[in-house]
């Protein structure tokens, strides 16, 4: 049976397939619905949703345009989750390919450098960093992608141990091939899998953590967020409930796609797994 047969058998992640193909048309056809900035006051504080035309989720307490900060706010977050992710991979799977391949001291050290960013909260350590590199879209991606990448590290290196001492790799080296052609031809695409799986998970720890941050004021401030919006929110929540319901119902739907689509990844990358279940 093939991937996509696998993956198409998991209704969980066709669903969140779903919930993610709609969110990504969000970000794409923002500045086609919305092309005006969304921080404009278009209307008057307060709106309620579906109360005026043009206003299909009412305004926000400076008369801004919901509809416009929550669309907008999709392609903040999905490039923040997407970008922060990658640079995290990038950090993460070369270090655990090294120490999982070489072993020895090499291990000792980058393992001791893993642990320490682990014994941080990474929510804690994320604000800090952001907070001294001035809040931005470069230190909010910076910022998670360096609490990110230990789990990665971790991973990798505990695949490429089970995998350094198999056939085909002592094979390699005895027809002469260099320690980086193995790690890169040989050892590496054999855990792919269980990297793309992790790498789904960390853009949903991404968002979520962008979210937090931009909740507590410490996001872009030139970018609009969900975050922010519920931030910006919380003192009127009991006037003006959707002020922070659609951006968290947005954030809670995108989480759980993504959850989804790595649950189906999981099952269709291994259907050995899948079947034990």
């Amino acid at each position: 049976m093939s991937f996509f047969a696998r993956f198409t058998q998991n209704r969980g992640a066709l669903v969140g397939l779903v919930i993610l193909l709609v969110i990504i048309a969000m970000a794409l056809l923002a500045p086609l619905l919305f092309p005006e900035s969304p921080w404009r006051m278009v209307q008057r504080p307060f709106l309620p949703p579906f109360s005026q035309e043009g206003f299909p989720l009412g305004t926000d307490t400076m008369g801004r345009n919901v509809a416009a900060g929550l669309m907008h706010g999709a392609w903040v977050s999905l490039l923040i989750g997407l970008v922060s992710t990658s640079v995290a991979l990038l950090i993460g799977v070369p270090l655990g390919a090294i120490a999982g391949y070489y072993g020895g001291w090499i291990d000792d050290v980058l393992m001791r450098i893993t642990e320490f960013f682990q014994t941080i909260p990474n929510f804690a350590l994320a604000i800090v960093l952001v907070a001294i590199m001035q809040p931005s879209v470069t230190s909010i991606v910076l910022a998670i992608a360096l609490v990110s990448w230990p789990p990665v590290a971790r991973l990798v290196r505990a695949e490429f141990m089970s995998l350094r001492h198999r056939e085909y790799v002592e094979a390699a080296r005895l027809v002469g091939q260099s320690n980086t052609t193995i790690i890169l031809r040989q050892i590496l695409p054999n855990t792919l899998s269980p990297i793309i799986v992790l790498a789904s998970l960390m853009v949903a720890t991404a968002i979520l953590l962008e979210s937090s941050l931009s909740f507590l004021g410490l996001g872009d401030p030139n970018v609009m967020s969900w975050g922010y919006m519920i931030g910006a929110a919380r003192t009127v929540i009991r006037q003006a409930w959707w002020l922070s319901f659609f951006p968290g119902v947005a954030i809670l739907l995108t989480v759980l796609a993504l959850n989804l689509v790595g649950e189906g990844l999981d099952d269709a990358l291994n259907p050995k797994l899948s079947r034990e279940r």
